[in-house]
């Protein structure tokens, strides 16, 4: 009994430590009677658990006030704040030509992104590890940290990735290009990795139109389709983390393929032009169908046109039939799309939802992301942010440099 008291008493103070640090993030001056209601835990607990979190850094007490009363015959309450500044986490997207970065404090607040072109084909590893190198670089001297500041790094990739942080795939670009190996020799940070569609969902259930939602799929559709789905909150990943992988619509009539909005709407567009010349598309695309991009028929439907309306009805058409498939087996309450091709996205909506019923007996609602290109990397932070949460008694932010004022 007594071999199994001691692993089972440092995991219980771990799980208490995060949830005390997730409780008191954002909340301000926070005594140990509010904490007690906040988390449910003994004041015996919360008082050991903020001396050890005050001693690694993670909390500042302050000094001691009298009024309302913490303890009792009229001992001051000891009031804590969580140290927005004791570290630094990153939040990385690599995509298919950029790599997108996120610096934030212990809050979540992101103090600085860039955005960088990023070559994924013909470039060898040790390149492309140097342009990462340059965007990290980057990002900390906007944010005025310093690379020692860093506790945790999450990288986000449009692959599967199995639940040892294993990207789960064939392709010979992440096969040669180690990330999370490479990034933590060079630098000495803990790296995290994660499917991209996946960090969408974390994303947008902390600071988009899903929060509160607990059956959520969130979709990155650009020029393809990606999912990431929570089932009561919780991140599902499958047995070797393949979990939301889309390969299965190849087989769903109708839709064929994993290509996203962005593909679609160009390729719809191109049909059209084939059959019509009085439409707004051929200007803008100067007259050649190889030039057209979504963007092109997203506002030459916006203006009217008649053909790139149609267009995108088919669109929408195919994207039922796509959220049908994905709401038959995992039957979420909110569908978001997300990703640079939400904003045009919100058009489509009333089409999906009205041919939905079509394909499913369960319809969710539907939704389009609001927070841009960064959702990826916005996600990587919610996800380096959770991992310091579990990890917060093993590390140490009292003897990292803060961040410069």
């Amino acid at each position: 009994m007594l071999s199994g008291t001691a692993p089972s008493t440092q995991l219980l103070r771990r799980v208490n430590a995060g949830a005390m640090l997730k409780a008191m993030r954002g909340a301000g001056v926070v005594t140990g009677t509010e904490l007690m209601a906040m988390t449910g835990l003994s004041r015996a607990t919360v008082i050991s658990i903020c001396d050890e979190l005050v001693r690694l850094g993670w909390l500042q007490e302050l000094e001691n006030q009298r009024g309302a009363g913490d303890y009792i015959k009229g001992r001051p309450a000891r009031r804590f704040v969580f140290d927005d500044a004791a570290a630094s986490v990153l939040g990385i997207d690599i995509g298919a030509n950029k790599i997108t970065t996120i610096v934030a404090d212990m809050s979540g607040t992101p103090l600085a992104q860039v955005t960088m072109p990023f070559r994924t084909y013909n470039v060898s590893a040790a390149e492309r590890a140097d342009v990462l190198d340059k965007i990290a670089a980057d990002a900390l001297s906007k944010a005025g940290v310093s690379a020692d500041s860093v506790l945790a790094v999450s990288v986000g990739v449009a692959a599967p990735v199995s639940r040892e942080g294993e990207v789960l795939t064939v392709q010979e670009f992440w096969k040669s290009f180690d990330v999370r190996r490479i990034v933590s020799e060079r630098h000495g940070w803990h790296v995290l990795l994660e499917n991209d569609a996946n960090l969408a969902a974390l994303a947008e259930r902390w600071q988009g139109t899903a929060q509160g939602v607990d059956h959520l799929v969130v979709m990155l559709a650009g020029d393809r389709l990606g999912s990431g789905i929570l089932e009561s909150g919780r991140l599902l990943h499958g047995h070797v983390g393949g979990f939301g992988e889309l390969g299965f619509l190849n087989n769903v009539e109708g839709v064929g393929s994993t290509y996203g909005i962005a593909y679609d709407a160009a390729e719809a567009g191109r049909e059209v032009l084939a059959e019509q010349t009085g439409t707004a598309l051929l200007e803008l695309c100067g007259g050649n169908p190889d030039a057209l991009t979504a963007e092109m028929v997203f506002q030459a439907a916006a203006e009217g046109d008649a053909a790139a309306q149609e267009a995108l009805a088919g669109v929408a058409l195919r994207m039922a039939k796509v959220v049908g498939a994905i709401s038959t087996l995992a039957n979420p309450e909110l569908v978001v799309i997300a990703g640079g091709v939400a904003a045009s996205a919100e058009v489509l909506l009333p089409g999906i939802a009205k041919h939905l019923p079509d394909f499913t007996f369960t319809p969710p609602r539907l939704a389009t992301s609001t927070l841009g290109e960064g959702i990826v990397s916005l996600g990587a932070i919610r996800h380096a942010l959770d991992y310091v949460e579990e990890h917060a008694l093993d590390l140490s932010p009292s003897s990292l440099p803060k961040r410069a004022s």
